[in-house]
């Protein structure tokens, strides 16, 4: 009518309870569409309250936007059932995200403390702010992370690599490892620079959420910033460097060398990881300073005056916890990658961070009750292997059992008795990376009056766990049980842990009381449906039941509360806390990051591999999607399916 006023119509009039039609007129001054499209005109659209609800769950549950539209489109039963189209998804989520932010970065994410403290007292935040109110750094911990400390706190690491949002704010994590083995997060932050004062800060804020009770070891990458800090922050804690992080730049400082790989790399990978004392070290690294003429090699200098802080030998005598480098803090930090981007805001941070978290919960509960309720079938007829089967958790119980193993390859021989203490030359056979084998000698001291026993290699002062020499020589002992002091508690699985019932300050994703009452709504309808649905007699019966309802609160209106977030009033006297100001990182930026032509080519070349497996047949005069190289054959067929239908609709004239 108002395009190209179209005079079609029919016209009718209600009389005595019945439309009686008066005129009608089927001629179009246009060309029309089939039933079928006719979905596609604006005014047809429709995007009803239940798919509003499932796209903004799941966008809150960071699944993408292809995959939250097709979800509902397999639900539909096709694209043809939907009065929508994925555009439409698109607008409605867009829009979503802005109302739930409200406002900006700094003072939503300020609210959203003050909400996490108000469900659990024990949620601990700390905001430092610079002269104009703008984030500078951010410091939070809940209730369960205050509380897994008090079990787990002895080791810790801590990390700052993982740069997440879009101000260019390192996100930096205390991880410990809980009885099952597990990375556990203690505390993160969002700090504005890696420099002294800045740990220094953050530090102090997380010993005085900790209670003022220090970690016992703690492990970083080599940061000058953040010796200094702890030094300052954690003075009687016996810092260590990640070995894997040092080991990991022979290439970049020594490749260039002309006996590296001919003998410098083996060199002084033998000096850091055979040796058994610090004579041993001492020897071996003066022998490839000397031969290799390494002696001017500032590099080597630093790393030798700084021995104490990587070498192994010089780190025996302290529990680590099975680390030895920033691993658990950088696959914490992997963990999160599929809920954060260089995008994130601030608030849109803490929202998927409450999600990573949550599964890691659950990962914790889950591995709780496998330990308790599965049990691993013990792989010899040792006594003190049943022992540990007993009382450990299923994933520290495996480590046991690697090194009950492990005693195939271990010959002790009895060197000589002095009192009660006899000494044993423990011979092991080590398979090398190359394929051969070599004897490495450890020396264990057995105390037959205190049933103690003591190995050079000193895995159960750094690990926790008895290693496979001490094992051969309880076995030539007749040693059936172990006394209880090597059996740690912090791997046990028949301890009552009380942070297990402390509940992880969540955010409500139901922002407001409509939302509430919608989820409640669905919940009851679903387990209503369920039992209904067998039974046609039933389900008439039902819908006549809701047409009665819907008789008589015929001036019901509906809203959708979801995506409604109620604005809190701020008083003028507080200030308003703003976003930090968006800002560059180090180095070349992520996304510009230089592609070189044959990293270039590599990719173009899989992907059309992963393409020509599926579509030798030229005949296919379809677009094909974008997908990950990789994809799955079912993945590439539901995609390949879902362009073509796109296309087709694509085709349609302008306007429809």
């Amino acid at each position: 009518m108002t395009k190209t006023d179209c005079k079609a119509k029919i016209n009718a009039r209600f009389v005595n309870g019945v439309w009686v039609l008066t005129s009608v007129d089927l001629v179009h001054n246009h060309s029309t569409v089939s039933p079928q499209k006719s979905r596609f005109f604006r005014s047809h659209k429709y995007l009803d309250e239940y798919s509003q609800r499932m796209l903004d769950l799941n966008d809150r549950a960071g699944i993408w936007m292809n995959k939250n539209f097709q979800a509902l489109v397999t639900d539909a039963g096709g694209f043809e059932n939907l009065a929508f189209q994925e555009k439409d998804c698109k607008n409605f989520i867009g829009k979503a995200r802005y109302l739930r932010m409200g406002k900006g970065g700094g003072e939503a994410l300020n609210d959203y403390f003050k909400r996490m403290r108000k469900m659990n007292d024990d949620f601990v935040s700390v905001m430092d702010v610079d002269d104009e109110f703008r984030v500078r750094n951010v410091f939070w911990a809940d209730a369960r992370s205050r509380a897994a400390y008090e079990y787990f706190g002895d080791v810790i690491t801590f990390d700052t690599m993982y740069l997440t949002n879009r101000y260019g704010m390192p996100f930096a994590l205390f991880v410990g490892v809980n009885h099952h083995g597990q990375s556990i997060l203690l505390g993160a932050g969002l700090i504005s620079s890696e420099d002294t004062s800045t740990f220094v800060w953050l530090f102090e804020a997380w010993l005085e959420c900790m209670n003022g009770r220090a970690p016992a070891a703690i492990i970083t990458d080599q940061d000058r910033a953040m010796k200094n800090a702890i030094q300052i922050v954690f003075p009687n804690a016996r810092h260590r460097y990640c070995l894997w992080h040092i080991m990991h730049k022979l290439p970049e400082k020594l490749g260039s060398h002309s006996s590296y790989n001919a003998g410098l790399k083996t060199a002084i990978q033998s000096a850091v990881y055979d040796t058994q004392n610090c004579e041993q070290f001492e020897e071996k690294w003066g022998q490839l300073i000397h031969n290799y003429e390494l002696t001017d090699n500032a590099w080597l200098q630093g790393l030798y005056t700084e021995r104490s802080f990587w070498v192994p030998v010089y780190l025996k005598c302290v529990f680590w916890a099975g680390m030895s480098t920033t691993q658990r803090s950088e696959s914490m930090n992997a963990f999160f990658d599929g809920y954060v981007h260089s995008s994130t805001t601030l608030k849109e941070f803490v929202d998927q961070f409450d999600n990573a978290l949550r599964k890691k919960v659950e990962a914790e509960t889950t591995a709780d009750f496998q330990s308790c309720n599965q049990t691993i079938p013990c792989v010899s007829s040792f006594k003190i292997e049943r022992q540990f089967q007993s009382l450990y958790t299923n994933a520290i119980f495996k480590e046991v059992q690697a090194e009950v193993w492990g005693m195939l390859l271990c010959n002790p021989s009895l060197v000589g008795t002095e009192g009660s203490i006899s000494t044993f030359d423990v011979f092991e056979e080590i398979s090398t990376p190359d394929g051969q084998s070599k004897i490495v000698k450890y020396i264990v001291y057995f105390n037959e009056d205190e049933c103690e026993v003591q190995c050079t290699c000193a895995l159960f002062e750094m690990r926790g766990i008895l290693c496979r020499h001490a094992f051969k020589v309880c076995q030539m002992k007749y040693i059936h049980v172990l006394p209880e002091k090597y059996v740690l508690d912090r791997w046990r699985k028949d301890l009552k842990r009380s942070y297990t019932l402390v509940k992880s300050s969540y955010d409500d994703v139901r922002v407001n009381a409509d939302a509430r009452r919608y989820e409640l709504v669905i919940q009851r309808c679903l387990r209503f449906a369920t039992r209904v649905s067998r039974n046609d007699e039933h389900v008439n019966a039902f819908f006549h039941l809701l047409d009665d309802f819907e008789h008589k609160y015929v001036g019901l209106e509906l809203e959708f509360g979801s995506t409604k977030l109620k604005e809190n009033v701020v008083d003028d006297k507080y200030k308003k806390i703003l976003s930090r100001h968006v800002v560059r990182g180090k180095g070349r930026p992520p996304t510009r990051r230089k592609v070189p032509m044959v990293e270039k080519a590599t990719r173009k070349r899989k992907k059309k591999q992963t393409y020509r497996n599926l579509f030798d047949d030229t005949s296919h005069n379809v677009d094909l999607p974008v997908l990950e190289v990789g994809a799955t054959v079912e993945e590439v067929v539901i995609q390949t399916q879902y362009s073509t239908l796109t296309q087709a609709t694509s085709s349609l004239p302008h306007g429809t």
